[in-house]
């Protein structure tokens, strides 16, 4: 996988670096990808690498970061097709994430995959972690308490729930896997909970 850019991109060392590590971290794993790797195959120096991210933990924190900042413009979009129809953005998001998990280059979520390898750590990538997973619940409260849902922590929990599942299944079954169960699983839990 050749992920560094030509050398006629402007990007400075850090965006190069964080563009490799954030491909390389994605598909093969936060505890496969090496320093020296990232460093090679971003084509700086290993001093370039420790100015941006004096340590690995700060580089995966970043990477992390950067797929928040990207899972949130997407959940954005998605939320823009149907305004101020809270029901309808709630069954969009279902597509759109059963979409995404039935995709050929879909590797998992990147900070289910980050937990997994780093089970009760306190490194700062956890922090990352923490707060995009509670985010997300928060803003599915929102949705469905604006949908009408009488317990609307309830169903955030389920949504949550069965999104985490489905983004599981996508990664380890692929597209013919249980993921694409996620947008009519979701349905009959929001139906259920705001009514048909």
């Amino acid at each position: 996988m050749s992920v560094a850019p030509s050398s006629g991109d402007k990007l400075s060392a850090r965006d190069r670096i964080l563009n490799v590590a954030s491909e390389l971290f994605y598909h093969q794993g936060v505890r496969a990808v090496g320093i020296d790797t990232i460093i090679a195959a971003a084509g700086v120096a290993k001093m370039s690498l420790y100015r941006a991210f004096p340590s690995k933990d700060d580089l995966v924190a970043a990477y992390l970061e950067r797929r928040n900042v990207e899972f949130w413009e997407r959940w954005e979009r998605t939320l823009a097709t149907h305004p101020g129809e809270p029901r309808r953005q709630l069954e969009t998001l279902l597509d759109a994430i059963m979409r995404r998990t039935l995709a050929d280059a879909y590797r998992g979520c990147p900070f289910l995959n980050t937990a997994t390898e780093f089970p009760g750590s306190t490194l700062p990538a956890d922090a990352v972690i923490r707060a995009h997973k509670h985010k997300v619940n928060d803003r599915l409260r929102t949705l469905a308490a604006a949908a009408g849902a009488r317990d609307p922590q309830g169903l955030a929990d389920q949504l949550q729930l069965i999104i985490d599942g489905a983004y599981t299944a996508g990664q380890a079954l692929g597209a013919e896997g249980p993921a694409r169960a996620l947008a009519s699983a979701g349905r009959v839990l929001i139906a259920a909970a705001v009514g048909t």
